[in-house]
């Protein structure tokens, strides 16, 4: 399974960004899956993840009301809306054959794309 993000950039505060997942490989359909960030000098943390049914979705509360994860054939969404300086990092989507557990952990996650970076200017 390989996970190639896109969608990363450069943007104002207060402006928008939409980023991609693209899953290959087989199995999507069977997969939790979620996006993490790494901040310069941070740990990676938990933003947003989707059930593999799409039924069950949840947020980091530095997010929550501005960012929206969202699933579609063989792709992973996470819409961002009024972008702080504070959300500047590498953005990873991340992919797992088994529910249950903590989805907020990354050693809870098989799978991962190379990150894509998002840059917010103040």
């Amino acid at each position: 399974v390989q996970l190639a993000e896109s969608g990363g950039g450069l943007v104002q505060a207060g402006g928008s960004l939409r980023l991609s997942c693209a899953v290959s490989g087989g199995g999507f359909s069977s997969y939790d899956m979620a996006w993490f960030r790494q901040a310069p000098g941070k740990e990676r943390e938990f933003v947003a993840y989707i059930s593999w049914s799409g039924g069950s979705r949840d947020y980091a509360d530095s997010v929550k009301g501005r960012f929206t994860i969202d699933n579609g054939k063989n792709s992973l969404y996470l819409q961002m809306n009024s972008l702080e300086p504070e959300d500047t990092a590498v953005y990873y989507c991340a992919g797992r054959q088994l529910s249950g557990g903590d989805y907020r952990s990354e050693s809870r996650y098989d799978f991962w794309g190379q990150g894509t970076q998002v840059t917010v200017s103040s």
